[in-house]
């Protein structure tokens, strides 16, 4: 049992986890990006801040939640 945890704390784990994450994160920026220039008769930044639109709000937090999930499958395998 002892030889499980010291695995579970190896080097190269934490590096390819820290190292995934890295990537995950990148690819969804660039699709956050993405979404903006697929929509450019809508300012997002302003329609979530300025004008505090609550159906883009949602609209956005559907993408990252659909974008999260790609991402997390495709990393996991």
């Amino acid at each position: 049992m002892g030889n499980t945890a010291v695995e579970l704390f190896q080097m190269k784990y934490i590096v390819a986890s820290l190292l995934y994450s890295g990537i995950g994160f990148i690819v969804f920026i660039i699709g956050f990006m993405l979404l903006d220039l697929l929509t450019p008769k809508v300012n997002i930044w302003k329609e979530l801040v300025e004008k505090q639109n609550v159906a883009v709000a949602i609209f956005l937090g559907a993408i990252a939640f659909g974008l999260a999930t790609i991402i997390a499958s495709a990393i996991h395998g």
